[in-house]
């Protein structure tokens, strides 16, 4: 198979959408790994021997890649045409309407995920540090079944014409409403409905392959590094700037689970502000 070919057949919107579905599964393994195991592991074994292992397994993953991935070469650009940049990227009406998206709800689901799922459970909902574990446990397992869910729905939805923009404009609204009762119930929310909130957000992981697939074959990677440096930007500002608002809402003089409360409504009015940028940018894309 030429190389070219064969990045084409990885653009095929069926494979990449499915694809990109079962890697966010497999990252969700090792964020299942950190979560409860961690916490049993901690007295036994203590944080060192713990990272030193993460290490030595990164350094391994590392090797296995450098060994077994195949070198594959795009093939160069035609004669007289100059290659893609980054620019091109950047301008591109399809990826300038999903980058408010991807950065606030998207990174904002993560961040939750990531760092302030648990800080809730703890300082807003009570939970003891165990409990919290096996709560960020139960988040990421249940992020692991939907992404192994997506991988399977993905093939059946694109053949009845679902496209991204309509399931992202259709679902995310869900996680909207999931935040908004969270906030409302403050302590009466716990693990399950940040479960809830996290699934309902993973519409977003849709256009990971969405915004690859509005590119020629020689700019998709470049594309699809640039979206996911709009993810992981908004990924820390989000972690930066919800702790950030709870720390100048404790300032202002709200205690702590008011705090919580009110920075989740700020994320709440960024998320919604960004999906109301979505549904009226054009992008001619048919997506």
């Amino acid at each position: 198979m030429a190389p070219l070919t064969g990045f084409r057949r990885w653009l095929d919107p069926t494979a990449q959408l499915r694809a990109n579905s079962w890697m966010l599964m497999t990252g969700s393994f090792g964020m299942v790994a950190s979560t409860l195991p961690v916490q049993l592991l901690m007295p036994v074994m203590g944080w060192r021997p713990l990272f030193w292992g993460l290490a030595v397994a990164i350094g391994v993953a590392m090797a296995v890649i450098a060994w077994k991935v195949p070198h594959w070469d795009i093939a160069p650009a035609e004669p007289g045409r100059r290659p893609g940049s980054y620019r091109e990227v950047w301008t591109h009406p399809y990826f300038r309407r999903m980058t408010p998206v991807g950065f606030f709800s998207y990174g904002g689901m993560i961040a939750i995920q990531t760092l302030w799922a648990g800080p809730w459970m703890v300082r807003v909902a009570g939970y003891e540090p165990l409990e919290a574990a096996t709560g960020l446990f139960i988040i990421n397992v249940s992020m692991l079944c939907t992404f192994w869910s997506w991988g399977m729905l993905n093939p059946w939805l694109a053949r009845k014409g679902m496209t991204t923009n309509r399931l992202v404009a259709r679902g995310l609204p869900l996680s909207f409403a999931v935040l908004a009762t969270i906030i409302i119930a403050g302590p009466g929310a716990g693990a399950g409905a940040w479960a809830l909130f996290c699934i309902s957000s993973t519409f977003m992981s849709l256009a990971q392959p969405a915004v690859g697939m509005a590119f020629s074959p020689a700019l998709a990677g470049r594309a699809l590094s640039a979206y996911n440096l709009v993810i992981f930007a908004g990924v820390f500002l989000m972690q930066w700037g919800i702790g950030l608002l709870i720390d100048g809402f404790l300032a202002a003089g709200l205690r702590e689970v008011a705090s919580f409360r009110a920075a989740m409504t700020v994320f709440l009015v960024c998320s919604v502000i960004s999906y109301g940028y979505f549904m009226l940018a054009k992008d001619n894309s048919g997506r």
